[in-house]
């Protein structure tokens, strides 16, 4: 009788095992959900669907790369014993993803998934070691450390062969650079890629995906993701930028995140003024861009999200001392 009961809990004890296995996947998956979504700013594992069903439709290589990423991104976070809260939430995987995507799609070679899921994990390292170095300001990291590895990569294949630039990205001499604004401007497909290449999307369906994935985190996000959009457009044209850039969402995806940060996700107490500020914010991104694309111009490199970075920052950092900013 005693040994009938004993193997009956032995029994249960193993067939419990597989649960516990499925549990820890169905966490990694969800924080790496997370990670995705947290690229805008989300912590929201539907929304990350959402968005990883975007790329995919756009791209199955890309939406591949972009899982991998993510997953990897959280897996060294876990390795290295960073805290669970901060794992759970996606905020150590978002670099990663945006790091990934970009390597993979402004590097050449068959072999160039190695270097974006290598830089998938560093990006990783690079966000524990800036959320540490910025710990003090309380100014958050944002996208600074994918910016600057996926920079210093693409520009080591000017001395390192065994790493291959996009022949999209080709260096340019500004004494030679001539500004085209010529054509039409579709403002539905200006609007909807302005949150499409937040993930280097520029396409219809996955615009409008994303788009629903941010109003699926919050009404107010959503709002804030079109608000962004379309005074990005307007302020670029207004500003006379090449109408097929501003067509094609390139104005638009760091005035969307920059409005989010400024004006929801990091406004701080209670302030009237942050709807205001974001928004002057957002339009700020526009001249930053054209003037940080032009500086870089020489060495082929893309503007990415510094704009929003640095755009960021600055209201951040000015309400350490202008609150009502």
């Amino acid at each position: 009788m005693g040994t009938d009961q004993q193997t009956l809990k032995d029994g249960e004890f193993v067939n419990s095992l597989p649960s516990v296995k499925n549990g820890e996947f169905v966490h990694l998956f969800t924080a790496s959900l997370k990670g995705i979504s947290q690229v805008i700013l989300i912590e929201n594992a539907i929304s990350g669907l959402l968005i990883l069903i975007a790329i995919t439709i756009e791209s199955y290589y890309l939406g591949i790369i972009t899982l991998l990423s993510a997953i990897i991104g959280t897996l060294v976070a876990k390795a290295g014993g960073a805290d669970g809260q901060s794992i759970n939430q996606g905020l150590l995987g978002y670099n990663s993803v945006l790091t990934g995507m970009a390597l993979v799609l402004f590097l050449s070679g068959p072999y160039r998934w190695i270097i974006a899921l290598a830089g998938a994990a560093i990006a990783a390292v690079f966000t524990a070691t800036m959320n540490h170095m910025m710990k003090r300001t309380e100014i958050p990291t944002l996208t600074f450390p994918y910016i600057i590895l996926t920079w210093f990569i693409l520009l080591s294949t000017y001395k390192l062969n065994g790493i291959r630039l996009s022949s999209d990205l080709v260096p340019q001499d500004l004494t030679h650079w001539k500004l085209n604004i010529g054509g039409e401007i579709n403002l539905l497909n200006g609007i909807l890629d302005g949150i499409g290449q937040v993930f280097f999307l520029d396409n219809l369906i996955p615009g409008i995906l994303i788009f629903i994935a941010v109003f699926f985190a919050g009404i107010k996000l959503g709002t804030y993701s079109v608000v962004g959009s379309v005074l990005a457009l307007f302020v670029a044209y207004f500003l006379g930028g090449e109408h097929t850039l501003i067509g094609l969402g390139l104005y638009g995806y760091n005035a969307i995140l920059t409005i989010i940060a400024v004006s929801s996700v990091f406004k701080g107490e209670p302030n009237r003024f942050a709807l205001l500020s974001g928004i002057l914010a957002a339009c700020l991104t526009v001249p930053i861009t054209a003037g940080l694309s032009t500086f870089l111009l020489p060495y082929g490199l893309p503007a990415l999200t510094m704009p929003f970075v640095l755009c960021t920052w600055l209201v951040l950092s000015a309400r350490k001392i202008m609150p009502n900013l």
